[in-house]
């Protein structure tokens, strides 16, 4: 009975077409693309971190930096060559393990395409013998209703009959005047087909992976801030780069980097069923974002931080000591920081944003406050559940050894202060890196940004004074050449 059913319901059906297959030609000749998976994200961490790298050594965008050279070399606590060589330590491990799952993936083969669009044509003409039971379930008169339509909308009286169309059938060539059905398919479901196999599910398929990493990553970044253990084992090793460049954006212990980066983009790739082209982009893409997550400017015209508000200047909060166990999300969506309460409350606290967020919010043509670098409003650390920031003020104990002037900036009140106890201790627990050392170059650099803040105001001030004199003078000789003329042209019309 099951054999007759399912005969039935295919039975009638267009035929698939016969497809005979090919090895895919690779993207670039003599280059395999299951080594050129693992070749192209490196080469892209290199290029974009050498282009930031130029903008950085000739000072190109000055107004849109997060910090200043001085800061770079004086509150990081490793060098730029311990950083090239973790990195480079960190890609021969991501080689190794992405050309071991290229190996266990099938070749990518061409020649199939059109039979498998015509699956998913099937698969929309099964769909539609649905629509006739649905809709007598609402009382409606099917088959009237359809023979009404037909001669305005054939094609929807098709589909309302469960994907018998008046178009695919033809009188038969004996004179018998009997209607045979043609065996094709009608274009829309073509089209729809096409755009399901080419479009729709690609584009789910990269939905899945960016939600499978972004998943891996945050709880795992999360555990190795709230575990005290993994993060002095671990995870500190990547926080002393408290000034994030460009390529620190790898700078991982060994372990982390495997466990964090390669093993959670490999999980994704297997999961959303990519082919080895699909995970070449992939891999390139995040590789993309992660660099220009660590790259220190905040550029309103860089489209990777347009298109999500996890971008430069969200991440830079996480790298400093008042912020360092917020916003854990990465590398592309804030969605578990704000759904489990973990993105940084306080808002551009420090001075040292306010440069770059002018800067940027003219550039974006907003003249409103509500342009920010952090993604933060500062009106939420009042109002904001302190979950789970509520007893790390009162377990940051070594805090309490720390004068105030080297507790800068100072968070606004409410879970903002909460969240920036708990980051400076985890800093001061990190003795390795740095310690109270570390607070007291932020506070440092911090008095010194507020005091360039506060010359910059005052020379703008004394500039708008100064136009103002200007206007006022050129305004009282025109005034005073009015006049004159006035007077002249009264004088001769009184001679008249």
């Amino acid at each position: 009975m099951a054999n007759h059913t399912q005969f039935d319901l295919y039975s009638d059906l267009p035929p698939l077409p016969e497809y005979q297959t090919s090895q895919m030609p690779s993207l670039i000749p003599y280059i395999p693309d299951k080594l050129l998976t693992v070749i192209l994200p490196i080469a892209a961490y290199w290029a974009l971190s050498m282009l930031f790298h130029w903008i950085d050594i000739n000072d190109y965008f000055p107004q849109y930096r997060l910090h200043t050279p001085a800061e770079v070399s004086s509150r990081n606590k490793v060098s730029r060559w311990e950083v090239v060589r973790d990195v480079v330590i960190q890609q021969i491990i991501q080689t190794a393990v992405g050309w071991g799952l290229g190996m266990t993936e099938p070749d990518d083969l061409v020649g199939k395409e059109d039979y498998d669009v015509a699956v998913w044509a099937r698969r929309i003409r099964i769909a539609q013998r649905a629509i006739p039971g649905l809709l007598a379930l609402a009382g409606l008169d099917v088959t009237g209703l359809a023979k009404s339509l037909n001669s305005t909308h054939p094609v929807l009286a098709g589909a309302m009959l469960g994907g018998k169309y008046s178009s695919l059938q033809a009188t038969s060539a004996d004179g018998s005047g009997f209607v045979e059905p043609i065996s094709s398919f009608t274009a829309w479901e073509k089209t729809l087909a096409s755009a399901l196999y080419w479009y729709l599910i690609p584009a789910l398929q990269y939905g899945i992976a960016i939600i499978v990493v972004d998943t891996w990553q945050y709880f795992l970044h999360r555990a190795m801030h709230m575990n005290k253990w993994m993060y002095t084992t671990f995870h500190s090793r990547h926080h002393r780069l408290y000034v994030p460049y460009a390529y620190g954006a790898l700078y991982n212990h060994p372990f982390e980097g495997f466990l964090l980066d390669t093993l959670g983009a490999s999980i994704a790739y297997k999961l959303a069923g990519m082919n080895t082209r699909q995970g070449m982009w992939f891999f390139t893409a995040s590789t993309f974002k992660t660099v220009d997550d660590h790259c220190g400017y905040a550029l309103p015209w860089d489209p990777l931080q347009r298109l999500t508000s996890n971008n430069a200047g969200y991440h830079d909060v996480h790298h400093q000591s008042w912020g360092i166990k917020t916003n854990f999300s990465q590398p592309f969506f804030t969605f578990w920081d704000r759904v489990l309460g973990t993105v940084w409350t306080g808002g551009d606290v420090s001075a040292r944003y306010e440069k770059a967020r002018i800067a940027a919010q003219k550039k974006a043509g907003q003249s409103t406050e509500k342009f920010t670098i952090t993604h933060s409003n500062v009106a939420d650390s009042a109002v904001q559940d302190p979950r789970p920031y509520q007893d790390d003020k009162k377990n940051a104990m070594g805090l309490t050894t720390i004068p105030l002037k080297d507790q800068q900036p100072l968070a606004p009140n409410g879970k903002a202060v909460l969240q920036a106890a708990g980051s400076r201790q985890q800093v001061l627990d990190d003795r390795q890196g740095g310690g109270p050392q570390v607070l007291e170059q932020e506070a440092a650099e911090e008095r010194k940004a507020k005091s360039l803040l506060r010359r910059e105001g005052r020379r703008r001030t004394a500039s708008s004074f100064s136009q103002t004199d200007n206007l006022k003078g050129l305004r009282d000789r025109v005034t005073g050449s009015m006049h004159g003329r006035a007077g002249a042209l009264i004088g001769m019309e009184s001679d008249r």
